[in-house]
């Protein structure tokens, strides 16, 4: 039976790994001399993409899943690095620590059939 859901070890490695990158990003933050207000501000700004489900569970996967992947916040970061902006930079890892929250407790990448519906299992009336 397939589940397209990942369960057992790799789940419970793929959610430490979400704690980590929080972890770093929130260290990385931390250098780039940026006040915790904008931090705490921003933390659930990349949640907004979560409006294109009005658009149905197809667009709204799709936009979510190019939210809250590492490619978009990366390709910000180098951006930030190369043209030397702290503030670039604070905002890539503000990203990418909301990206390794959700991941850190469960959250994953989303199915087109329902919200609920992630890799890392079922959230909410899912479970």
């Amino acid at each position: 039976m397939q589940t397209n859901t990942v369960i057992g070890a790799p789940r419970a490695i793929l959610r430490l790994e979400g704690l980590a990158m929080l972890a770093a990003a929130m260290a990385a933050y931390a250098q780039t001399g940026k006040g915790w207000w904008l931090f705490a501000a921003l933390l659930l700004v990349p949640d907004l993409v979560m409006l294109g489900y009005l658009a149905g569970p197809r667009i709204g996967a799709a936009l979510y899943n190019l939210g809250h992947s590492y490619a978009l916040p990366a390709v910000l970061g180098a951006a930030a690095f190369w043209l030397a902006s702290p503030l670039g930079a604070a905002l890539a890892f503000i990203w990418l620590a909301h990206i390794g929250m959700d991941r850190a407790v469960g959250y994953g990448l989303k199915y087109p059939d329902a919200f609920h519906h992630t890799h890392l299992g079922g959230k909410g009336s899912a479970r």
